[in-house]
């Protein structure tokens, strides 16, 4: 089964610490993994930030019960239920949210402290299900999605010859022809079908040579195969193609089958996310460090 959000995760964790005692919290992550009957692939499952989503989850539904007196911390990473986490659980609640959790003053008075965005109004904003971390994280990949299709739509826009020399910046950027190599870009004519050339070093013993064409459709086997027979204008093993387009099944099955020469082929998607991440094109305009707990400063066995 799915991960459980972290509010669908605060019940069970509470009838957990119900049982009395104290607990780590990594116990109580693994007991509720093998109640929920989770996969090891579901245990296993990341953020884009490289945390687990079940810890990042019960952490959360951790501090929703803290915030509201549920449970306390009994020492660093050790945790058990209170007398209010007692009596809600003599409720026989169903299931535990944001409404219920109001019903305790150190909670409603913790919600009015946190900062509201412009995007908090209204009950759907403020029952989310999911965490902190996942929604900045979901935000960032829909922001990032809408600077890639914007930046896609620009560089559609621009000269062929600008283009290629955007494309050949953008590989500069990415460590090809390092720090003793260099670019440019062929002349309009006579480059027998080559856009550009990267010599990956100072006497240009070693060259990748690059496509860039500005298409709105679909690159074709006959282009790529094209541009292939091209490489040996420039005595080249090694090519780019790279489209603002897409490419066919049979250009992608063509290259996967071609011997002698190693030819790599970047769609439009991919190039306007290659082109945020060396930063080619776009400007950093904020910066948001997060950061957590360090328990290693606080361990005392140190």
């Amino acid at each position: 089964m799915a991960i459980p959000t972290f509010k669908d995760l605060m019940l069970p964790l509470l009838r957990a610490f119900g049982e009395g005692g104290e607990h780590h919290i990594r116990e109580m992550r693994e007991r509720l993994a093998d109640e929920l009957e989770l996969s090891d692939d579901d245990r296993k499952e990341e953020l884009p930030s490289g945390q687990r989503v079940l810890s990042n989850r019960v952490g959360w539904a951790r501090t929703y019960l803290n915030k509201a007196g549920l449970i306390e911390s009994t020492r660093r990473g050790w945790w058990s239920i209170t007398e209010d986490g007692q009596k809600l659980l003599a409720e026989a609640p169903s299931r535990i949210d944001y409404h219920l959790l109001d019903r305790f003053e150190s909670f409603a008075e913790w919600r009015r402290q946190k900062p509201k965005s412009d995007g908090d109004a209204g009950e759907e904003a403020v029952e989310s299900a999911a965490t902190p971390d996942e929604t900045m994280e979901a935000a960032f990949r829909e922001h990032r999605e809408q600077v890639q299709a914007e930046l896609l739509d620009t560089v559609k826009s621009v000269s062929p010859y600008f283009f290629e020399k955007v494309v050949l910046r953008l590989l500069r950027a990415m460590g090809y022809g390092g720090a003793t190599g260099r670019g440019e870009v062929t002349p309009k004519s006579g480059d027998g079908g080559i856009d550009g050339v990267i010599y990956e070093d100072k006497l240009g013993l070693d060259t990748v040579v690059i496509q860039a064409k500005r298409w709105q459709g679909t690159v074709g086997r006959e282009a790529v195969q094209a541009f292939v027979g091209s490489m040996d204008f420039h005595r080249s093993r090694k090519g780019v193609f790279l489209t603002t387009g897409s490419f066919s099944r049979e250009a992608l099955e063509y290259i996967d089958r071609i011997e002698g020469k190693k030819v790599v082929l970047i769609d439009g998607e991919e190039l306007a996310g290659l082109m945020v991440d060396y930063r080619v094109g776009v400007t950093p305009t904020k910066t948001y460090e997060l950061v957590d707990v360090s328990q290693d400063f606080f361990d005392e066995d140190l």
